[in-house]
């Protein structure tokens, strides 16, 4: 996914805020699922979400207004009812940063874990990335 910095993302050092990160990988997962496995509109149709249960971001270097940023997004790994999803910013061919997030699914109605179906995983299995 590209990603355009604007102004409004940046703090007062005129570099993007450290928050904004997670919103980029979020912005990216779903990109990410629409391309390689279903749009997250349908999860939601089912009454599904992704929660996410764990964030690790790593700032190598800052971003800034303007910077057309690649965030790249691959699955890590896939279970029962969970996935983890890993990152890297890039500006051009410099790494800014790394990170994971992690997220179970989960029931609308009832705010439970439910199983991920097992096609899905396997699906989703198939697109994993070794690093």
């Amino acid at each position: 996914m590209t990603h355009r910095v604007a102004f409004y993302e940046t703090d007062a050092m005129a570099i993007v805020h450290h928050s904004n990160y997670i919103r980029f990988f979020e912005l990216a997962r779903i990109v990410w699922l629409d391309e390689h496995h279903r749009p997250y509109r349908e999860y939601v149709a089912e009454g599904l979400h992704f929660a996410t249960t764990h964030v690790e971001v790593d700032y190598h270097q800052p971003a800034r207004y303007d910077d057309a940023l690649e965030v790249d997004t691959w699955p890590e790994w896939v279970r029962g009812a969970s996935l983890r999803m890993a990152y890297a910013i890039r500006l051009d061919d410099t790494v800014l940063v790394t990170g994971a997030t992690e997220h179970a699914m989960v029931d609308e109605a009832s705010g439970r874990p439910r199983r991920i179906p097992k096609e899905w995983r396997e699906r989703l299995d198939a697109t994993i990335v070794s690093t």
